[in-house]
């Protein structure tokens, strides 16, 4: 939904600068994003450095987030069409969920999300399937009657071992090619998700419930 990688590199960056690391292109940070910011520490700053580094991204992420995350096209208004249609909708993000719901109020989106699930809501990150599973709770829907939207294969896994149907969308860190490998449906943008939905005869919940 959101363009972040600019905040990511930035504090990454910030991170490896601090121990004399020469900065990360942003498309090489893009490719790494999206399994948990203890990985990508480990893999960009060092494993011996995990706590530091993290602990140095967190506080820059904080300072730049608000400036450098912005809607991908389309997305704004996909999302109120899907609230006024009677979705349900929250969100499962290896992001910390306190970052999460700044950027949705920010985006003025927050009001419209049942729930918002992160590592530090619920002790672990995707693929476990414990967030989605939140998510769900907090919706009220059973599996059915529930779709995951994401970018990545690992979104795949996720929903897979959440036993929830699937829906990947074209624009992230992921190409078109390697997401139509992972199995599930790929729409090219997340405008085109409103349309998808219907056309398979959603809503599957109660609009007076939205």
């Amino acid at each position: 939904m959101v363009d972040s990688y600019g905040a990511i590199a930035d504090s990454l960056n910030h991170a490896r600068a601090r121990f004399d690391l020469e900065p990360l292109a942003l498309s090489t940070v893009r490719a790494e994003v999206g399994h948990g910011l203890e990985r990508l520490i480990g893999r960009w700053v060092g494993t011996e450095r995990i706590d530091d580094g993290v602990r140095l991204f967190r506080e820059r992420y904080a300072q730049v987030f608000p400036d450098k995350t912005v809607a991908l096209p389309g997305v704004d208004a996909a999302i109120l069409a899907l609230a006024r249609a009677g979705y349900r909708l929250a969100l499962a993000s290896n992001k910390p969920a306190r970052f999460s719901s700044a950027i949705l109020r920010q985006l003025g989106w927050l009001e419209l999300f049942c729930a918002v699930e992160g590592p530090d809501t619920v002790g672990t990150a995707k693929p476990d399937p414990l967030m989605l599973g939140a998510c769900r709770s907090a919706l009220g829907t059973s599996a059915e009657q529930t779709r995951y939207v994401g970018d990545m294969p690992l979104d795949a896994v996720s929903g897979k071992r959440a036993g929830i149907e699937v829906i990947l969308v074209a624009g992230g860190s992921a190409g078109e090619a390697e997401l139509r490998s992972a199995g599930p449906p790929v729409l090219a943008g997340f405008s085109s998700l409103p349309g998808f939905l219907s056309d398979l005869g959603w809503p599957a919940c109660d609009p007076d419930r939205a």
